[in-house]
């Protein structure tokens, strides 16, 4: 169940899948904060990729060179992605009473009987289970029969190549990474997962082009294929995965920008993007941010 970490950051953005390389000039955004000693380097990531994508930009490679501290959302160990396995069997089972195929509308009801035989996913099983686990087996199923891999992904990738001396830091726990998608309610996670079915079935390009958006830097595209479509079916989904989390993260990032040094933060790429992202809100705080 090693795919689990690609479920906490956005499930359209984050989990976006294999795609054709994009021009060889078009590099994913990084941004730089800076006060009168620190510097920050902001870092968008994608948790699963096809092998062979040239995504490293190099402001990234030079940050990490010279980083005393790297952050992830989650450690990036072997452990944590056992822990996140353990609580999502636990939370992620429905209750006693109607199954996940009774709950949904029947437009829904039957896309998730055909995507289910596409990715071989046993019915029964899905039929057990809340909508947003469904949601992440579903969409990290279609992801791996076109090669996305977390092997491949970006926070793998970083964590494997960064310098040894670099101390590694976590954002969150597991529990309340999976407490915040866990805590919405029924209603909205029916919701989303709705509207990954649609995408999954009638939008083939979705995730290929979400990925061509993060490699070009287009923030543009990746927020109106992205954030919007999940605030509009699911705001409260949003508001837990995005907003929230990024208020309790910007704290941490204050706390560590009020000491000293070299820092690089590694999160989903949906934490960065508009208003309500970490660049702005750290713009808003009167820190320089260098960056889009």
């Amino acid at each position: 169940m090693r795919h689990l970490r690609g479920l906490f950051a956005l499930i359209l953005l984050a989990l976006a899948g294999a795609c054709a390389p994009p021009p060889a000039q078009a590099q994913p955004a990084v941004w730089i904060v800076r006060d009168h000693d620190s510097e920050m380097l902001l870092f968008g990531s994608i948790h699963l990729l096809p092998p062979g994508l040239d995504w490293r930009p190099a402001a990234l490679a030079a940050a990490l060179a010279q980083a005393d501290d790297l952050w992830f959302e989650l450690p990036v160990d072997p452990a944590t992605e056992q822990e996140a396995a353990r609580l999502a069997l636990r939370l992620g089972v429905l209750p006693p009473g109607p199954g996940l195929y009774e709950r949904l509308p029947e437009d829904s009801r039957l896309r998730l009987g055909r995507m289910a035989v596409r990715y071989s996913l046993p019915p029964t099983l899905l039929d057990q289970l809340k909508p947003w686990f469904a949601e992440v087996l579903l969409v990290t199923a279609m992801l791996g029969s076109q090669g996305a891999d977390i092997a491949h992904g970006v926070e793998q990738q970083v964590s494997a190549t960064a310098p040894p001396a670099v101390t590694r830091q976590a954002l969150e726990t597991v529990e309340a990474q999976l407490s915040a998608f866990d805590g919405v309610s029924l209603e909205e996670q029916l919701a989303s997962l709705a509207h990954s079915l649609q995408t999954m079935e009638e939008d083939l390009e979705a995730f290929d082009r979400l990925v061509a958006a993060w490699m070009a830097g287009d923030l543009a595209t990746l927020e109106a294929e992205a954030l919007a479509p999940l605030e509009a079916a699911a705001p409260g989904l949003y508001r837990r995965l995005i907003v929230e989390r990024n208020a309790a993260w910007l704290e941490q990032l204050q706390t560590r920008l009020d000491g000293s040094g070299r820092t690089v933060v590694v999160v989903g790429a949906g934490h960065l993007l508009g208003a309500e992202g970490l660049p702005q809100r750290l713009r808003a705080l009167g820190y320089e941010v260098e960056g889009p």
